[in-house]
């Protein structure tokens, strides 16, 4: 490609409204516009990059023995209703009615849709296993996009779809899918990991994110430092401590007047305590019905965690009527001891006695309370947020922390979709049973965002080589001297006839102008042609990533540019 022809509006000015360096990045190089809120533009080097991580994600896929199809993007509401996701799912889902007055959805997502097909084409056991995908446009009505790509309402997504007879065929179904995720992000040039998610929205007993580590990452990532567990913060876990020996030393409970303390900071401002002796006592409202939650002054509550542990489709904190009803007190004052509520405790009380908590009563509190004797607890769960130096849940080796973007997320549905749209076959002996499902899922945008993320320095961009649009620049430093521009248009030539993706700078502009250019879009190789250079028969070849440059003949240019390219490409796989 002939810079000159190109569609590629670089930059120097770092957009106002862009945080992350993937955003400032994609607009100066001329990858993306914005149209409007959280909806974007590929301009042609943009959709380059696209297209080689679709490639590299439908090879992996394809390998892995699924096959390619393509759905509809808009969805009738009936399928959503049958599964029971068409209120669940909540404002993300962008709901319309058609000019026949039938409410239809944008689909963010395509189990329905999938299920549907299924269930209609598959009737025996002889007909699985089954995976299927698709490499589609989504929509999901984020309530806040930000940082360009990595967050936005309209976006590429390769999603696939697993069926199966049985757990042990889904477990198959599910190993292919990350084993093939692995190659996909390796080959792409990425340092991830994989870690334990919580299903979300999607549903199933199981999942992993594939997590591209970046300071930048607006996710945490909590691993171990000794063993290989690692999670989300989201569904990281925190083990039971072993059992409380029986021998405590139980105080006498005793009412405090506290007037107008209501946060931890001030309860232990006012009575001289550690956080960790304050336990804080929260009202949910879980599918209408109130639950109490206690959890150590030092800790924060992991809501996914009180959600999943309750199963209730709703959990919000309480409103201020809710509580007085609870507890008989405003907000602020809330304590175990009477309360009209169930009780349910962070595994972090196991191990203390003698807490502070409400009185339930305003400007009241309790000191030296305590479970049993002084209120019931239906129960101790894993409820709080993971800490660094908690203690790994496998091993039991201190727990590290770090930021990720997820790339790509894998789902064990089991039969969440199947079982509630009927999708059902005939086993071996004739009985109906009814499909195990998987599906999974990664984002083609976010995928190149996160590897701008990763790879980038203050001149531009930085791509590995599978990702880069195109692997070389040729450029002369004066397209108007005669010689320059024939040697140039001649190795362009020869490489572009030898298979690797060039681009050629044909520009009347200044060699430092060019050179920034090539910086800032991340070219990895760059053959620079000058007047003194080539009056020796010679070139420089300079290296993106690390900056070597190289004096090469300009004859043995192409076959060395040739063997780079295999070998950072063959590093990657």
């Amino acid at each position: 490609m002939r810079y000159s022809e190109m569609f590629l509006p670089t930059g120097r000015e770092v957009p106002s409204d862009a945080e992350l360096a993937s955003h400032q990045l994609m607009i100066r190089s001329g990858m993306i516009r914005k149209l409007t809120s959280g909806v974007y533009t590929y301009l042609p080097l943009g959709y380059r990059v696209i297209r080689k991580v679709e490639q590299i994600v439908r090879e992996e896929m394809n390998r892995a023995g699924a096959q390619e199809l393509f759905m509809p993007m808009v969805q009738p509401a009936e399928l959503w209703r049958e599964s029971g996701r068409w209120v669940r799912y909540g404002k993300e889902l962008l709901r319309f009615r058609d000019r026949h007055d039938r409410e239809c959805c944008l689909g963010p997502t395509h189990e329905e849709v999938i299920t549907d097909l299924i269930r209609n084409e598959i009737k025996t056991y002889r007909q699985l296993p089954r995976n299927l995908y698709q490499i589609q446009t989504k929509f999901r009505d984020e309530i806040r996009p930000r940082f360009g790509v990595m967050r936005c309402r309209e976006f590429g997504m390769k999603d696939a779809y697993s069926f199966d007879a049985d757990e042990a065929g889904a477990e198959m179904s599910y190993r292919k899918m990350f084993d093939a995720y692995g190659r996909i992000f390796r080959r792409c040039g990425l340092t991830f990991r994989a870690v334990e998610a919580d299903s979300g929205s999607i549903g199933g007993s199981f999942s992993h994110e594939f997590m591209v580590m970046a300071d930048s990452g607006e996710d945490a990532v909590i691993f171990c430092s000794s063993c290989d567990y690692a999670a989300n913060l989201e569904k990281a876990e925190i083990a039971r401590p072993e059992e409380v020996p029986n021998a405590r030393t139980l105080k006498p409970l005793e009412t405090v007047h506290t007037p107008d303390v209501r946060t931890i900071e001030q309860v232990c401002a006012f009575l001289s305590v550690r956080p960790k002796e304050v336990v804080k006592t929260l009202i949910f409202n879980a599918d209408g019905r109130p639950v109490a939650i206690l959890i150590r002054g030092d800790h924060e509550v992991n809501e996914i965690k009180v959600r999943n542990y309750l199963g209730c489709n709703e959990l919000e904190l309480a409103m201020d009527d809710m509580i007085l009803e609870v507890t008989g007190s405003p907000r602020g004052f809330a304590g175990p001891v009477g309360i009209r509520a169930q009780v349910i405790a962070d595994y972090s009380l196991l191990e203390g006695e003698n807490f502070v908590v409400g009185a339930n009563r305003e400007d009241y509190h309790l000191k030296n309370a305590n479970p049993d004797r002084d209120y019931a607890v239906s129960a101790y769960a894993d409820l709080r947020v993971v800490l660094e130096n908690d203690p790994c849940p496998r091993c039991g080796a201190p727990i590290r922390t770090a930021r990720g973007i997820e790339v790509g997320h894998v789902f064990k549905l089991g039969d969440k979709y199947s079982r509630a749209m009927r999708a059902v076959f005939l086993d071996a002996a004739g009985s109906e049973k009814t499909m195990i499902m998987g599906c999974y899922g990664i984002g083609i945008g976010r995928t190149v965002a996160a590897a701008i993320e990763q790879s980038h320095d203050d001149q531009g961009i930085v791509w590995p080589m599978t990702l880069a649009p195109y692997q070389v620049i040729v450029t002369p430093v004066n397209i108007k001297e005669a010689p320059l521009a024939a040697a140039a248009e001649a190795l362009y030539r020869e490489l572009t006839d030898g298979g690797v993706e060039t681009l050629l700078d044909d520009r009347d502009e200044r060699a430092g102008v060019k050179f920034k250019d090539a910086d800032l879009i991340g070219i990895p190789l760059r053959i620079t042609l000058g007047p003194k250079k080539l009056s020796e028969g010679c070139v420089e070849l300079r290296i993106r990533r690390t900056g070597e440059v190289r004096t090469l003949p300009i004859e043995r240019t192409v076959e060395a540019v040739r063997e780079h390219i295999r070998s950072e490409t063959e590093a990657l796989i």
